[in-house]
């Protein structure tokens, strides 16, 4: 619990000009003006409770795409499976793109309706970095974990582009556009920095990302940012800063 003191001289110490109390010997420093000032995109999404409720929403919809990338970092105890991280719905297609680990289902993703199982493990509790690149010809796909290629696939969505104009949400798995989630469904854990892209990244480049020395690659498509996702239900918003913060 926080204890306010009324103290008895304030003074300024570096040529920061941070305003100090001294009391009882003891020099207080109080940061002015702090409370938003942590980076917009060093930020993680808490889902507490398997719920149909508690979901966020990216703003920005995604354009036509007939390559993609997409890279999140996920924290989860979740048993059996983690649920969805997160759903892509258009209209006449709620599963237009999807990643989920349902029941005793090893983790997927759809797109428009298609499914192929990936390799990932991450239900430990600790931080695990994801990426998935695909692309429409041939259906082509590759699953990285931790920015090492875990597993590779083809005629997945052969020659379908990613449809437009959609809602993302992020926690929840669309039934019907923007809606009809099931708590069964419903991602419980921590999210951070959810990125897409809108073409296929290279082994490189997802490589950089989970070891956070790509400072400057952000999703060209979503890019991980407070102002672009908005919460709802219950879940949260708390500072996270990648391979600082991890496990």
């Amino acid at each position: 619990r926080t204890r306010w003191v009324t103290p008895a001289l304030f003074v300024f110490v570096s040529a920061s000009a941070v305003p100090c109390a001294y009391y009882r010997r003891v020099v207080i420093c109080y940061a002015v003006g702090q409370k938003n000032s942590r980076p917009t995109d060093k930020f993680q999404i808490t889902f507490p409770l398997r719920t149909n409720y508690m979901y966020a929403k990216v703003k920005k919809s995604l354009p036509e795409m007939y390559a993609m990338t997409v890279c999140v970092w996920l924290k989860s105890l979740a048993s059996p499976g983690v649920g969805t991280p997160f759903s892509y719905a258009v209209p006449g297609q709620a599963n237009e793109l999807v990643l989920i680990e349902w029941g005793n289902n090893p983790m997927e993703i759809l797109i428009n309706d298609k499914v192929a199982k990936l390799p990932f493990v991450i239900n430990d509790g600790k931080w695990h970095h994801i990426c998935v690149t695909w692309s429409t010809r041939d259906g082509v796909w590759e699953a990285y974990q931790e920015g090492l290629k875990r597993g590779n696939g083809e005629n997945l969505a052969p020659w379908h582009p990613i449809k437009p104009g959609g809602i993302m949400v992020l926690g929840q798995e669309q039934d019907m556009l923007g809606g009809g989630f099931d708590a069964t469904q419903a991602f419980v854990g921590e999210m951070s920095h959810f990125h897409m892209w809108d073409r296929v990244l290279t082994p490189g480049e997802v490589y950089s990302l989970a070891n956070c020395s790509a400072k400057n690659l952000i999703g060209n498509v979503i890019a991980w940012t407070e102002a672009n996702v908005d919460i709802y239900g219950g879940a949260t918003k708390w500072t996270f800063e990648a391979c600082r913060q991890i496990n």
